[in-house]
């Protein structure tokens, strides 16, 4: 494959562009963090992803690119600087992450060989607080739409068909039994279904974790679906966030699950061609 070579202003520009559509997106956050406000939609990508903003702005050009006069990247994790020019060392990446490569790529083709299933309805957010005490529920400064009987009501009138083992953990002791799935960290690869609202908001965690292998762009362009997703996620939650300005989606109704199911088709659209775009990356290494 040829190597294409980006002279100084072309990607000195495509940096700062990046930098300026992430500082946009995350000021909130970082203005919240001065004076310890939480936000319990926004702030899930950073504290449950444990991927800082500083390094979601930090633009990468991804492998095949050479970048004029970037000497400053000299230094920086799995760069190679030569004849003035800098670029991803593919070989060293692969060399130390191999195995989160053969993961990723395992877990995506396995994702989009599957149909999505769309009645989960998000009760994965109702079964973390099914019967909980209010100390240990995961946000206790927010109110339950239909209180503490009503939530356990839907839970135990509902079929809970939860895939994902990421979600699936977090579930209270009294409602684990209640998924009508085992999922554990060892069947992801079998289990994943491209229908699961998590496993959309996880293609975002695989970019970032391949970075700087995966280009800048996909990273962010699956940052904008992870927070649209969580929107959607915390929007079908037990929570009343009227307050934040989310209606929420009413999924012990009809109504609220056909609502919640046409959303998840689409972002099931979405987060498949991430998962394309991805794999296509990740084929060339």
């Amino acid at each position: 494959m040829t190597t294409q070579v980006l002279p100084a202003s072309d990607w000195r520009s495509r940096a700062e562009e990046h930098e300026a559509a992430v500082d946009a997106l995350t000021a909130a956050r970082l203005e919240r963090r001065t004076d310890g406000r939480k936000h319990p939609v926004e702030d899930f990508l950073f504290e449950y992803y444990h991927h800082r903003p500083g390094q979601l702005r930090r633009w990468h050009p991804g492998a095949e690119v050479a970048l004029e006069g970037a000497a400053e990247r000299a230094d920086w994790p799995f760069y190679a600087y030569a004849e003035g020019r800098a670029r991803v060392d593919v070989a060293s990446f692969v060399a130390k992450r191999e195995s989160v490569l053969l993961f990723v790529r395992a877990l995506l083709t396995s994702t989009l060989s599957r149909p999505g299933r769309f009645g989960c309805f998000g009760l994965h957010e109702w079964a973390m607080v099914y019967r909980a005490d209010d100390e240990a529920i995961r946000h206790g400064g927010w109110p339950l739409r239909l209180g503490p009987d009503g939530t356990n009501e839907v839970v135990e009138q509902a079929t809970i068909t939860c895939s994902h083992f990421d979600a699936y953990r977090f579930f209270t002791p009294d409602a684990a039994h209640l998924n009508t799935l085992a999922p554990t960290r060892e069947q992801q690869v079998a289990m994943e279904q491209p229908g699961c609202l998590h496993a959309g908001m996880d293609v975002y965690k695989w970019c970032f974790k391949l970075s700087p292998l995966v280009p800048s762009d996909l990273t962010l362009d699956a940052f904008r679906l992870a927070r649209e997703i969580r929107e959607l996620d915390m929007r079908a939650a037990p929570y009343d966030l009227t307050e934040l300005g989310y209606e929420p989606v009413r999924i012990e109704t009809p109504e609220g699950r056909a609502e919640y199911a046409a959303a998840q088709r689409r972002f099931s659209e979405r987060s498949n061609d991430l998962r394309r775009r991805l794999l296509d990356i990740l084929a060339g290494s």
